[in-house]
């Protein structure tokens, strides 16, 4: 009887280490589960201020006026700066005076030339 008496014990005794280990498991998948959350989160709050930072303003596109105004080359600079402004550039399109700037065929060139597709307004 003592046999099954100790067989029977270790059964017993079983349950309580099998549920400790599911609640151990879920505790674990839970604290991954919120530092994924969390980094989520974080790079929410870090990436959007960065793509709300560019000023619109069609003075920034100064270094592209030769560019744009003449056949040559655009700069470094201008493709760079072109690149910068890509999120206002449906502005500058929309505004009368800008317009024929930013829609021109030598604005198409340098977009071209400066690998930023015009966007589509």
């Amino acid at each position: 009887k003592t046999t099954n008496t100790r067989t029977h014990f270790h059964k017993l005794s079983l349950k309580p280490n099998i549920r400790r280990r599911r609640r151990n498991m879920e505790m674990i998948k839970a604290k991954w589960v919120s530092i994924v959350a969390l980094a989520a989160i974080f790079l929410v709050v870090i990436l959007v201020p960065a793509a709300e930072a560019v000023t619109c303003s069609p003075m920034q596109l100064s270094p592209c006026a030769s560019a744009i105004t003449s056949s040559s080359q655009p700069s470094a600079l201008c493709c760079a700066k072109l690149k910068e402004q890509k999120p206002c550039l449906c502005g500058y399109m929309r505004n009368r005076s800008l317009r024929r700037f930013v829609s021109s065929p030598n604005a198409r060139k340098v977009s071209n030339r400066c690998k930023l597709p015009i966007p589509r307004c």
